[in-house]
């Protein structure tokens, strides 16, 4: 009934159970209806007998408030049962994207996961809430409304089922061309909501480069294709529903006829007829809805597998049977990556590392350098297990990284990363995100560390100002400083800063690393940096080009040799000489004049 995600469900079960049974109480309350009709018109009108009306009456509105009853009870249960399923789902769906490694995200659009946390998930919603009670409406109904038909009338009654092979065979034909018809739908939803998101997110750019109409033209083709999944749903709702609706009225069309020939000539009842009447619509008019109902349940079909998708990818990264827990009090943050190899999907197999060693011992640093695509933040990222190596591993305190347990790692390591995120939230809450109980001092020294402190207690509300979506109410350099206390906070045995003071001038570089120099003594500190001034003092240099250390050792040994750090060396440094002496002979020139 559920498919597979019968799971989120079966807690509720019995809220289900019960809105069915005040169902089939409603429907076998509605029966009585034709009943009282037949009674009227062939007991009161027919034989005048007007003392039947004596129960005919109160017998009306009884009915009325015992049905209200039972209408009332399956409408609210069935919703009540929709919500509190899709609430299991929806963090259930939400617990498994906090979960999904970064292959998953490299992967999928976050258009796509918003479209399905949203869309799909509320499409089933409806299916659990209006689907499920409508099919067992529809099987109440012609169930019970059939028994009291032939109770009445048994030719009448297989006459107005004649039709109901071909009605069958049009609802089945239907849900076999609409359900793939929304899969589809979905999948133009979705490329419609990362169309947006993107551009939200990508508004500076779009106005730096004047490319508002390029995004217009793209959004216009995404939601052409979103119209157009449409209109193919809706061709064929127009051209199966009606046939539907036709089928059903043709069974009304028989029954005036036959129905009326058999009381003109006495055979039947002008009661039975007008019962029957009534109870066919009990018979057309959920008949007449079948079009909805299967509407309904291909929507649905298709959300489920598009949220199965979510639910059932398996983690490209998770804790192993058994894995033990780095005890903080004892980790000491020894690094050793021996012989890794690392391949990225979609990169037609050419290894981002290849045969990679490097051992960081407790309080050293180590500093990785190299051209872009290197693999510098490759090597960084096995540390904390964001991506796995397909061969040689990556040690911790001794132990390989996956003998850990996940959460333990990970609470050893602070990351700095190149590109800085903060959330739409105070200064405060950013940088005390790895710490709840963190207090104010506690930030405050975090962000001493990281010299954010001054330009914090600058701003309007201090540690208390939002920064805005994304950070965006503060300049790179602020964002980079948050970051790095949000690090610092954190009280690792490992730090990480993938290129950390990328955003800031080379003054408040040069404080920023004299402010580190403390915070990072007895820790052990990995640098990824494009300013060689950021290196200088590192322990060990790695120097990594295209995926394979070529050389390695301390800053000055390196310039000797002549290698790739030098010439980085010699590019990064040259332009700035250039520029000194050419401020050098202006001035030599200013004088003699």
């Amino acid at each position: 009934m559920f498919g597979k995600l019968r799971a989120h469900c079966t807690a509720f079960r019995w809220t289900l159970y019960v809105a069915v049974l005040a169902l089939a109480c409603l429907t076998a309350t509605n029966m009585v209806v034709p009943y009282l009709t037949a009674a009227l018109f062939n007991g009161v009108l027919g034989a005048h007998r007007w003392g039947e009306l004596r129960w005919i009456v109160p017998a009306i509105p009884s009915l009325a408030l015992v049905g209200g009853t039972f209408n009332f009870l399956q409408g609210y249960l069935s919703g009540l049962f929709g919500q509190k399923a899709t609430f299991t789902l929806r963090q259930a769906l939400y617990a498994r994207l906090q979960y999904h490694g970064f292959e998953y995200y490299d992967r999928e659009h976050t258009g796509n996961l918003m479209q399905r946390l949203t869309g799909d998930v509320e499409a089933w919603r409806m299916y659990l809430s209006q689907g499920l009670i409508s099919g067992f409406n529809f099987v109440f109904n012609v169930a019970f409304g059939l028994v009291v038909m032939f109770t009445l009338d048994a030719r009448l009654t297989l006459l107005t089922l004649v039709f109901m092979p071909f009605l069958i065979v049009a609802v089945l034909r239907f849900d076999d061309r609409v359900r793939p018809v929304y899969t589809r739908i979905r999948q133009a939803a979705s490329r419609l909501q990362t169309v947006v998101q993107e551009n939200i997110m990508a508004v500076r750019v779009v106005r730096t480069f004047a490319r508002e109409p390029f995004e217009m033209a793209k959004f216009q083709e995404a939601n052409l294709e979103f119209g157009r999944r449409n209109v193919d749903a809706g061709g064929y709702q127009a051209t199966y529903i009606p046939l539907m609706q036709l089928l059903g009225n043709l069974s009304a069309v028989i029954l005036i006829w036959y129905g009326g020939l058999q009381v003109m000539h006495g055979h039947a009842s002008l009661g039975a007829l007008v019962a029957f009447f009534g109870l066919l619509g009990y018979l057309t008019g959920p008949t007449q809805q079948l079009g909805f109902l299967v509407n309904l349940f291909a929507q649905s079909a298709a959300a489920e597998v598009r949220l199965l998708e979510i639910l059932e990818t398996p983690d490209a990264v998770r804790d192993r049977p058994g894995a033990a827990v780095l005890d903080p009090s004892q980790a000491r943050g020894h690094v050793r990556i021996e012989n890794v190899t690392v391949r990225y999907p979609g990169q037609g197999g050419r290894p981002a590392l290849s045969g990679v060693s490097l051992e960081a011992k407790p309080g050293q640093v180590v500093a990785l350098v190299g051209p872009t695509g290197a693999g510098k933040s490759t090597v960084v990222n096995l540390i904390p297990r964001f991506y796995e190596c397909q061969q040689g591993r990556v040690l911790v305190d001794g132990r390989d990284v996956r003998e850990w347990t996940l959460q333990s790692l990970r609470r050893q390591i602070g990351v700095v990363p190149g590109e800085t995120f903060l959330f739409s939230a105070s200064i405060f809450e950013n940088v005390s995100y790895g710490r709840r109980d963190a207090t104010l001092e506690d930030v405050r020294r975090a962000a001493r560390m990281a010299q954010a402190d001054d330009f914090i207690m600058e701003l309007p509300e201090g540690y208390e100002t939002t920064v805005g979506e994304r950070g965006l109410g503060l300049s790179g350099g602020q964002r980079q400083r948050v970051a790095i206390a949000r690090a610092l906070l954190y009280d690792p045995r490992i730090l990480i800063f993938d290129d950390a003071t990328s955003s800031v001038d080379l003054e408040t570089e040069f404080e920023i690393q004299s402010a580190l120099e403390a915070a990072m003594a007895g820790r052990t500190t990995f640098i990824i940096a494009h300013r060689l001034s950021s290196v200088r003092r590192a322990d060990e240099i790695i120097v990594l080009d295209g995926g394979a250390v070529v050389e390695r050792g301390r800053h000055e040994d390196l310039l000797r040799r002549g290698g790739l750090y030098r010439e980085i060396f010699d590019v990064q440094f040259r332009d700035r000489d250039a520029l000194r002496g050419r401020s050098l002979r202006r001035e030599v020139a200013g004088g003699a004049e």
